[in-house]
């Protein structure tokens, strides 16, 4: 359901990524592992088009997007939560949310109920604003929020980083769960091995 091909990607004149080839098939866990500093992160970044690669071609659901933007590429179902999670943090936990639902053109639409399911934390902290939250919290709240955008294929970058392993835990359960649905492919970048290998179908 989704592929890359032949990707080069530069930071200036300094070549990070080669050649580089892969797929997500459908309803699938792919986890990319690496050290810090080999690309990863660009890769994802590649993939929104937050970085202009130099060639390559990224092709999802049959349709080649390389020459897509990136509000494009998230509308046709591609989920992105990206490393340090971004989420405004002089915003409310609800209007992160909602930014989720405004994307998708829903922005007076009620908070979907499974989120809340998936993520009971944030129900009871809905006025808070985001620069309040714990590191846990924060990534509750940006993978809730990608979620509401109902993604096909959810690219998660480093989702552990930086947490509590209770809520790794938690995180993983909600990860398991939709992985066990079969509703949509998830694209993992991790370092965190033993993480990593109770999820993924190909690392």
């Amino acid at each position: 359901m989704f592929e890359i091909q032949g990707l080069n990607v530069s930071y200036g004149d300094s070549q990070v990524l080669w050649d580089v080839d892969f797929s997500v098939p459908d309803g699938r866990v792919v986890c990319l592992m690496g050290r810090n500093g080999v690309g990863k992160t660009t890769l994802l970044k590649s993939i929104m088009d937050l970085l202009k690669p130099r060639s390559g071609t990224v092709i999802f659901q049959n349709e080649c997007l390389t020459a897509l933007p990136s509000d494009q590429r998230a509308k046709r179902g591609i989920g992105y939560v990206p490393q340090g999670r971004d989420i405004f943090p002089d915003m409310t936990v609800l209007e992160n949310l909602r930014i989720g639902l405004i994307a998708q053109g829903q922005g007076h639409a009620p908070i979907p109920d499974d989120i809340y399911e998936l993520f009971p934390v944030l129900r009871t902290m809905l006025d808070r604003k985001g620069v309040v939250l714990s590191g846990g919290q924060q990534q509750q709240l940006a993978i809730a929020r990608a979620l509401i955008t109902r993604p096909s294929l959810l690219l998660l970058d480093e989702p552990t980083e930086g947490i509590q392993p209770s809520v790794v835990y938690e995180i993983e359960a909600v990860l398991q769960r939709l992985k066990t649905s079969g509703s949509m492919a998830i694209l993992l970048v991790e370092q965190y091995l033993d993480f990593a290998s109770r999820l993924a179908d190909y690392v």
